[in-house]
Formats: C-alpha cells, sequence, structure tokens
C-alpha cells in the first residue's frame, strides 16, 4: 500500500479536466442498480418457498463481476485521458553562509540575579537558541574576564560547540572585564576566514578595567578587515541584585555604553541594550533577522508521460470483461 501511495504521490497530470468523465459513473451505476432487474424476465409463482433451498452458486454471487470490470477499466482510460506525468526534480543549493563568533563576558558581575537565574546563564540559554537557529553558518565562542581565550574555534560542528557552551562557568579565568582582549581574540578567530559576511557579537554588563588591548584599536583592526561587531549591554538601569555569602545585596550596574556604541559604529554594527532575559532574546533575534545567510537554490525538472501504463491496464479490464460477459456470465435473451 505504501508503494502505490508513493507512487502517485509523484505524479502530475496535463489534462485533469478529463476527470470531470468519471462523473458519469453515477447515472451508469444508478440505472444499474435500480432498473436492470426490471429488464430481465420474470415469471410468477405461487409460493417460493421452493426456491430458498436452493443453494446459491459462485456465478450468481459473482453476477457483479464484470460490471466492476468495465466501470474500473472506464476510470483507467479517464485516468490515461488526464496524461499522467512523472516528475524528477534535483535541487543545486548554493549557501552562502556567515561566520560569526560570540564574545561572552563571564566576569563575576555576571552573577547579577536581574536577569534569570543569572547574567550568564541567560545568556547562555539565548546563545544556544541563537546557534540552532542558524544551522548553516561557522560559528565560534570565545569568553572573557580579566583576560580571554577561546572556548570553541569557529565550526559548523554545533553539537559540539553547544557542549562547550554549557561548560562555560565563572572563576575559570581571572576576574575583571577586558573588552579589547575579548574582542581582539574574537578577530583572531576571523583572521583567515574566507567568508563574504564575518560579524562578532560582543556581550558586556562593565567597564574595560583589564587587558592588553585597547577597545579603540581593536574596534579599528576589525574595520579593517571587514567584521562587523554587534555589542550588547547587559544589566538594568540603576542597581541589580547580587548573591553573596551574606545574602542577596544590590550593587550598582555600570556598563560603558560610550565604548560598546563607538565599537558598533567604528564596524559598521549596531549597539544594544539589554535590560532582562525577554530584551535580550529580541536582541538576538534583531542581529538573527539583519544578518541572514544567502541561499540560492536551482531547480532541474524533467517530465515523462505514464500514460501507457493506464491504457494497457483499462485493454486488459476490458478484454477481461468481453470474455467474462460472453462465456461464464452470458445471459440468455
Amino acid at each position: 500500500m505504501n508503494t502505490i501511495t508513493s507512487y502517485f504521490q509523484g505524479i502530475e497530470f496535463a489534462n485533469p479536466h478529463y476527470f470531470l468523465l468519471l462523473l458519469l459513473i453515477i447515472p451508469v451505476a444508478a440505472w444499474l442498480y435500480f432498473f436492470r432487474n426490471n429488464m430481465q424476465a420474470y415469471f410468477t409463482v405461487p409460493t417460493s418457498e421452493s426456491f430458498k433451498t436452493i443453494a446459491k452458486t459462485w456465478k450468481i454471487r459473482l453476477r457483479w463481476l464484470p460490471v466492476c470490470l468495465l466501470l474500473i477499466s472506464y476510470v483507467v482510460f479517464i485516468v490515461a485521458l488526464a496524461r499522467p506525468q512523472t516528475s524528477f526534480r534535483l535541487s543545486d543549493v548554493e549557501v552562502e553562509g556567515v561566520d560569526i563568533v560570540l564574545a561572552l563576558d563571564i566576569s563575576g558581575s555576571m552573577k547579577a540575579m536581574d536577569f534569570r537565574p543569572n547574567r550568564l546563564e541567560a545568556c547562555k540559554k539565548v546563545a544556544q537558541e541563537f546557534i540552532l537557529g542558524r544551522p548553516t553558518d561557522r560559528i565560534g565562542l570565545v569568553v572573557y574576564a580579566g583576560e580571554a581565550y577561546t572556548q570553541c574555534p569557529v565550526t559548523s560542528d554545533h553539537n559540539t560547540l553547544l557542549g562547550l557552551l554549557q561548560k562555560v562557568k565563572f572563576d575559570i579565568i581571572e576576574d575583571g572585564t577586558a573588552i579589547g582582549d575579548g574582542l581582539g581574540t574574537a578577530i583572531n578567530r576571523l583572521r583567515e576566514s574566507e567568508a563574504k559576511s564575518k560579524i562578532i557579537i560582543l556581550l558586556s554588563d562593565g567597564v574595560n578595567n583589564r587587558g592588553y588591548v585597547d577597545p579603540y584599536s581593536a574596534a579599528e583592526i576589525a574595520k579593517n578587515m571587514n567584521i562587523k561587531v554587534y555589542t550588547i549591554g547587559a544589566g538594568t538601569n540603576g542597581q541589580a541584585p547580587y548573591p553573596t555569602q551574606y545574602g542577596t545585596m544590590l550593587i550598582n550596574t555600570e556598563i560603558d555604553e560610550r565604548l560598546l556604541q563607538s565599537i558598533a559604529n567604528e564596524t559598521g554594527g549596531k549597539y544594544f541594550r539589554a535590560t532582562n532575559n525577554d530584551k535580550l532574546k529580541a536582541v538576538y533575534e534583531e542581529i538573527d533577522k539583519m544578518e541572514k545567510t544567502i541561499l540560492n537554490e536551482t531547480i532541474f525538472e524533467n517530465k515523462a508521460d505514464a500514460f501507457l501504463t493506464f491504457l494497457l491496464t483499462g485493454v486488459i479490464l476490458l478484454i477481461i470483461y468481453i470474455l467474462l460477459r460472453y462465456t461464464i456470465f452470458r445471459v440468455n435473451p
């Protein structure tokens, strides 16, 4: 049954209007059902009790077989008239992907709980959704605090990337906020990239206070390498709850928005401010829309007529009908 279904799924009809002729089956079937018995010879008997003991033969039970064969052959001939055609399609897809590096701040201030459950975990979750939504792009991950290092090089193996993203945690490197180092390391990951579009998404919740690379100089290098940098300032305006050994306390949220804005402007990117989980997700969704992967698809199609199979089937059924009608199921006038 599955083979028959899959066969008809690949068939198209050049003249589907011929299927309207199938409506003629309705009056023919009605005539056979309501009036055929009236055309048979009959006689009157006083009682039918003696006929009840007569067993029905296989000829009587199959008396409708010739008519069914005739109707089926008619249907098959109509299908042949509709010109069934098999269609073969071959798609040639050319993908013009984007190379992306996520530069993620993992400094101690990312423990703040103005995002649920904290800034770092919220960023990891949104970054995971972003990665899953771009299956054809190569993506890498850089983390930074007082210094920076590559957590995952640019790769198309997103399963490995997602696994390394989940392993990101606090206190694996010296604390601080080295925005210049984070940006410089991300640029280095894209240095040998041959992609037409190269972008960095840099997220920070603080002020540059550590590192060896000047953020402005790093931005200029990115511009010269045609790397676009989108910057995100993560944190509420004012104060944010922060976990300590003495309980939750409020800390001041201090983000160098001027620096992040300057980096984005210098490289042709855009600066965003995210103050909660929903706004952070909206930021990544907006970046995702602005940096779309280009797909060029060329479709080659070849069609072949398949009406001969139905025509031969109809002829065979019609021959079988004629043989049965005038031999085994012959009716005396």
